[in-house]
């Protein structure tokens, strides 16, 4: 019997482990004010520490989400990010936001990723069609229409979108569960990479003729961050 509750416990701690290990260790201190100065300071999370001692109220501070962003562009949309390079103090606090506004019907936020971060969407104004494609094999498309106080989660590292289809403005604030999400938008960064891919491998892959890859290629892929 004895020999069953060691098994049992061994499993319960092995799990542990694993769900402990599965997602960002815990901060040791309260925070950890980011800097670019290499001479006093110590890493954590690719960001130095300013010396707690010397913590400033700007350092947790953000003014502007009240403003709208600009939505006269290719995609008619604007993402205004809320996240450690805007708030130093949101260092090793693994979570920010962003202000996400889009033109009447057609504002884009184009299919892309954060490789780090879930993301959790609010409507606030206006009408979206949203959703995320779930990974290889199956690759379903999940997708809802949202409404003002509708909510709506993309997992981490999911393809994901958001497209206005009504005919107004429409404003969303979205958290992310990392104070540094990153974002990889799948158009700039296949056909506007640089050094360009080859187009070969793209028009293999795309199944594309190779003179359309390199009409895609040359383009001028906007960034609506």
């Amino acid at each position: 019997m004895k020999g069953v509750h060691f098994l049992v416990a061994f499993f319960l701690l092995a799990l542990a482990a694993t769900l402990a290990s599965a997602s960002d260790p815990s901060p040791l201190q309260d925070f950890c004010v980011a800097i670019n100065d290499t001479k006093n300071g110590v890493s954590v999370n690719g960001k130095l520490c300013k010396d707690p001692k010397l913590a400033k109220p700007e350092y947790f501070f953000f003014s502007g989400l009240n403003i709208p962003g600009n939505t006269s562009n290719q995609l008619g949309s604007k993402v205004t990010p809320v996240n450690v390079e805007q708030i130093p103090g949101l260092n090793t606090l693994g979570i920010s936001l962003a202000r996400i506004d889009y033109a009447p019907y057609g504002g884009l936020n184009p299919p892309h990723t954060h490789p780090r971060a879930t993301e959790i969407l609010v409507v606030v104004e206006g009408t979206l069609y949203v959703g995320f494609v779930t990974s290889n094999p199956e690759n379903r498309l999940i997708t809802k229409i949202l409404y003002p106080g509708d909510v709506f989660v993309f997992p981490v590292g999911l393809i994901h979108f958001q497209f206005n289809i009504g005919n107004t403005n429409a404003v969303a604030f979205a958290g992310l569960s990392s104070q540094n999400p990153g974002v990889i938008t799948i158009a700039n960064a296949v056909f506007g990479s640089d050094p360009a891919i080859n187009p070969d491998v793209l028009a293999k892959a795309f199944q594309l003729d190779k003179n359309i890859v390199n009409q895609l290629q040359s383009r001028f892929w906007w960034d609506n961050n």
